[in-house]
């Protein structure tokens, strides 16, 4: 039995690791895409868009009952596909088009203070003390990374945008430990699921056949690479949303949902570090300290003791 958890433990955390570098890459093709002078709207359209169709259309042949909505379903599901992909994609990508990759996803993931604040403050949870420790920590990286002392450096609103990336993204975490407790949705219908509802409001915001194709074929620049822009999208819908989704997924088939957690936070670094070596977007130092201290508030306010998990039967 120790032997069969180790190995899928192992096998989770490989999982994680795709999933955060695919993560990870997003926003640096989500940067490319935006350059082209696609707006980040249309751009969140046509990622929620194209990782519905997929997932939907994997789905129906492979685990149809996976798209089956009990009636009592519905609100679970509306605030998780307006929130968790609508509002989180759209708020950061008109975060990273004022602000730093790097930057951007370090705000973005404050998210599991907020976690935090509202166990102990709506649910009543008393929480341990480390979990303030690590809140603390949090938010004196994120004045780190800001350089409050130069006067606030960063742009207010993306800031603005990036912090409500944040909320929306603990919300997403909140909504997603309640989808799948009772072990009833599978989590990859869930996914499937909140990116169809998610593109119902950027349809009505930003008409399809509005879409402007014809900036596609645009060459944008990536790195020392030319590329048109369909490549980028293609990229940041397949590789930065479905792959890393389902990867995500299937990684809480092997860990428990509270280590996933802590070790998604590799996006950060893997984002700063795509869009360092791609776009040239340079860090100062006490920017990167602040970035490692960040890092380690949200490790402690979410980490905890790991419950064994049993493996999944075979099938």
């Amino acid at each position: 039995m120790t032997t069969t958890l180790r190995r899928t433990s192992t096998t989770g955390l490989l999982l994680v690791v795709v999933s955060s570098l695919c993560f990870g890459t997003g926003g640096t093709a989500a940067k490319a895409v935006l350059s082209a002078g696609i707006a980040p709207l249309q751009v969140v359209q046509a990622r929620i868009a194209v990782t519905a169709a997929v997932l939907v259309a994997v789905l129906a042949v492979f685990r149809p009952g996976s798209l089956r909505v009990r009636r009592g379903e519905w609100p679970l599901l509306l605030g998780y596909g307006l929130l968790g992909f609508f509002a989180v994609q759209a708020c950061y990508l008109f975060a990273i088009s004022r602000l730093p990759v790097g930057i951007g996803l370090l705000i973005q993931y404050t998210a599991p203070v907020l976690v935090a604040l509202w166990v102990r403050l709506v649910r009543r949870t008393v929480l341990p003390s480390s979990t303030w420790a690590g809140a603390a920590l949090a938010v004196a990286g994120l004045a780190l990374v800001a350089q409050v002392w130069h006067g606030f450096r960063l742009d207010g609103l993306g800031t603005a945008w990036a912090v409500a990336a944040a909320a929306a993204l603990a919300a997403y975490f909140l909504l997603s430990e309640h989808g799948v407790a009772d072990g009833r949705r599978d989590p990859i219908g869930l996914v499937a699921l909140g990116a169809v509802i998610g593109s119902v409001p950027l349809a009505l915001l930003t008409a399809p056949w509005s879409f402007p194709f014809g900036l596609l074929s645009e060459p944008v620049r990536v790195g020392p690479w030319w590329v048109p822009a369909w490549g980028p999208l293609l990229w940041l819908s397949l590789v930065a949303t479905v792959a890393a989704y389902l990867t995500g997924v299937a990684a809480l088939r092997h860990l428990p949902s509270q280590v996933v957690s802590v070790l998604s936070t590799l996006e950060v670094l893997v984002a700063a570090a795509v869009a360092w070596v791609l776009l040239g977007e340079e860090l100062g130092l006490a920017q990167l300290a602040g970035g490692v201290v960040l890092l380690a508030g949200v490790v402690v306010v979410q980490l905890r003791r790991p419950v064994p998990r049993t493996p999944p039967p075979a099938h």
